[in-house]
């Protein structure tokens, strides 16, 4: 059974696929720029100032347990480190892996 949040169907098959439907890219390292944070409606970008480890890590990251897929992140980051991961360009492809590789062990 998929999570909650990332049930995603083929259509007609009605079999569920799990995949990190958004991510953040290179242009968040350093930057952590808290826009997408203050936008997400699931809270699924992490870590916030508030919590451990924030001053630890280069960038934020997408939970792809919880991101609804709502392009907000997108529309709001002022560098464009949102991407779906599909949308990646070729030469930031990693940082999908980087996405979940954050919350594998969480």
């Amino acid at each position: 059974k998929c999570p909650r949040a990332a049930r995603r169907y083929k259509l007609g098959t009605g079999y569920c696929q799990r995949y990190m439907a958004y991510g953040m890219a290179e242009p968040c390292i350093d930057l952590k720029d808290l826009s997408c944070v203050e936008v997400c409606p699931v809270g699924c970008i992490h870590p916030t100032e508030d919590e451990p480890g924030f001053a630890d890590v280069k960038q934020l990251y997408i939970d792809p347990e919880e991101c609804i897929d709502c392009d907000a992140c997108v529309e709001a980051c002022p560098v464009d480190a949102c991407f779906a991961e599909d949308q990646l360009p070729d030469e930031w492809a990693s940082f999908a892996q980087r996405n979940a590789d954050y919350y594998a062990g969480r």
